[in-house]
């Protein structure tokens, strides 16, 4: 393989060496069952309750309140449904918002086939809830808000703060997915009014199949998984030791690197920005340009199909998206792009490059002169881009 640039981090990221390192020893030398009360499994219990500790600490939680989950997905599906059937009785009406992430929309839409009811909110042009259409739509049933805190496709971060004053206010439940935010920006969790918090391990530089949702005390959330008393009764199955080890390693060292690390993104960041727009024409930024993640960049190219921009961009060896990974084979475009009122032919053209701790400033000028020349490639074959230069000329 030859040169490659990796602008694909809110997908996954690479796992951490020291993180790697100190997951290793419970593969193969203490692999015992957390579960069982001889001293043997005591280590991996004890290593499972350090990494508890260093991510409760990292959101301002208690230990007591985070419990692990095999990632970001399953976190959201149990914060949605178990809450959807814990206070059934008090109503049925959730909110949530119409760019969240698909683990939060498929599972509301679930929640509609069975008997609730889902209010999603609009966005304004850069992607942020509007808060007097959330007030507006709290109702006496309303048992659930949910609102990402910082969307994976434009980057741009909600005011969660307001929402969760909102929600405390209402006495309504407020969950937000935190998985591109957690180990990108400081969180915590009582300042900003949060009930249950959503996260996965690989996208801060840890293993892929951990996450962990963290469910306030006094928070009337059942069991997700049954068939075992682990996670204090919550969520059956042998602990993923390793997993939960790793992700907390990983935690540690996000902690200690965030201001360094993400200001270093955010320079970086904004310079792939200024290049971008000054040397490629018709060409626009999605998301908030201050208030959104410091590694996260989205483009929409006018006249250019986003597919055949990211094929071109691989073979320059140059790692993209054209939104989320999970709907990367997709012909659809964006529905985050086009909830903040993109037309088809625009959305369609959207580029997300998004930055890790190892990303260059070299890497970002090879980028942006491959941007440049595979974008006027294409629209010289567009015949929308021949249309649009002999009626403007």
């Amino acid at each position: 393989m030859g040169k490659m640039i990796y602008l694909d981090n809110a997908a996954t990221t690479r796992t951490a060496p020291e993180v790697v390192e100190a997951m290793l020893p419970y593969f193969s030398e203490f692999y015992g069952n957390a579960s069982t009360v001889y001293e043997f499994g005591g280590k991996s219990r004890e290593a499972v309750s350090k990494a508890r500790e260093t991510i409760a600490k990292a959101i301002g939680a208690r230990d007591n309140e985070i419990y692990f989950t095999a990632g970001g997905s399953e976190a959201d599906n149990w914060a949605i449904k178990a809450a959807a059937e814990a206070y059934k009785d008090k109503g049925k009406h959730i909110i949530t918002s119409k760019i969240e992430h698909h683990a939060v929309l498929h599972t509301c839409q679930w929640l509609e086939q069975n008997g609730f009811e889902v209010t999603y909110l609009d966005v304004d042009e850069f992607g942020v809830v509007k808060l007097e259409e959330l007030k507006k739509a709290i109702r006496p049933d309303t048992i659930l808000i949910s609102i990402m805190f910082a969307n994976n496709e434009i980057g741009t971060i909600e005011p969660v703060a307001e929402i969760g004053k909102i929600a405390r206010e209402h006495g309504v439940t407020f969950h937000t997915d935190a998985v591109q935010a957690f180990g990108q920006v400081p969180i915590d969790v009582d300042a900003l009014n949060i009930d249950m918090l959503s996260s996965s391990g690989h996208k801060l530089n840890g293993p892929k199949g951990i996450g962990f949702l963290y469910i306030r005390k006094g928070i009337k959330i059942r069991s997700f998984v049954h068939g075992g008393a682990q996670e204090r009764k919550r969520r059956a199955g042998t602990e993923n030791v390793p997993g939960i080890v790793g992700f907390g390693k990983a935690v540690e060292l996000a902690v200690v690197s965030m201001k360094e690390r993400t200001g270093k993104e955010q320079e970086l960041r904004d310079y792939l920005i200024d290049r971008v727009m000054k040397e490629v024409p018709y060409t626009r930024v999605n998301g908030d340009r201050t208030s959104r993640l410091p590694n996260n960049v989205n483009f929409c190219f006018q006249f250019v199909e986003g597919e055949s921009l990211l094929i071109m961009l691989d073979m320059k060896g140059i790692c993209g998206s054209s939104g989320s990974a999970c709907t990367s084979g997709s012909l659809d475009p964006s529905h985050v792009l086009l909830a903040i009122g993109l037309p088809h032919e625009i959305a369609h053209g959207s580029l997300r490059l998004t930055l890790g701790a190892d990303t260059t400033k070299e890497d970002i000028d090879y980028t942006v002169e491959a941007i440049k020349e595979i974008v006027n490639q294409l629209r010289e074959m567009s015949p929308l881009y021949e249309d649009y230069k002999k009626h403007n000329s």
